[in-house]
């Protein structure tokens, strides 16, 4: 498939922009249509851990910041990613993080999304790089036009947006916002340590990784994907 046009109107075959309420904190995010998918046009800055237990000491502000999560959204473990709570609790025990045996559904999971919206698997976001022209060209057509380093802007052709949000690691420290890497968790699991993530860097280019893995206690941001 061709490399996607830039979007110049509000609404084009390729793209429309549109907004999302999240009922659940009144936060207004971005939203654009890329083919038949709806995404998110920015990352999930959902933090009540009272409201989502899975949130409880698994998601973070970079560097504990709050100015990184007006322009970042947060980081999240995969147990927080997928609401582990909320899907486990009943029969499992409230916890499907890093070192624990667990199957997701086989219906789409809502994970720590709003309403109507689903943590995306790896092949929603293969969809998503065959649209705008395969993983080789993908991570240069949703990157944002600025904020990368090291010459790593893209060149955001469909309003995707995507920002070096960076990462936690299990040790508590926090690399890359601002710098040369988004990664974003799917609802794929890989094993009982791992689960599947996208990689958007300046090391690789233009190229983005659908099915890299990370530990589970690593804080990725999270894009949602309309139901």
């Amino acid at each position: 498939m061709a490399l996607a046009a830039a979007c110049k109107t509000e609404t084009e075959d390729n793209c429309e922009y549109g907004s999302l309420t999240d009922d659940r904190d009144g936060q207004v995010y971005k939203t654009v249509k890329i083919g038949n998918q709806v995404w998110m046009a920015e990352n999930l800055n959902y933090a009540d851990s009272t409201k989502t237990p899975s949130l409880l000491g698994r998601s973070w502000c970079y560097n504990d910041s709050s100015k990184y999560c007006e322009k970042y959204g947060r980081l999240y473990t995969w147990a927080a990613a997928i609401d582990s709570v909320a899907l486990y609790d009943g029969d499992y025990g409230a916890d499907c993080g890093y070192g624990k045996s667990c199957m997701l559904p086989l219906v789409k999971v809502q994970g720590i999304c709003p309403n109507g919206w689903h943590l995306p698997e790896t092949t929603e976001w293969s969809t998503l790089f065959d649209e705008v022209g395969g993983r080789l060209t993908a991570g240069k057509v949703l990157k944002s036009q600025t904020g990368w380093y090291n010459d790593g802007n893209g060149i955001d052709a469909v309003g995707f947006t995507a920002l070096p949000g960076g990462d936690r690691d299990n040790y508590g420290k926090f690399s890359g916002a601002g710098g040369c890497y988004a990664n974003f968790w799917t609802a794929t699991n890989g094993s009982d340590l791992e689960a599947y993530y996208v990689n958007m860097s300046c090391s690789y280019g233009d190229y983005a990784h659908p099915n890299d893995k990370s530990g589970k206690y690593y804080g990725h941001s999270v894009r949602c994907v309309k139901d």
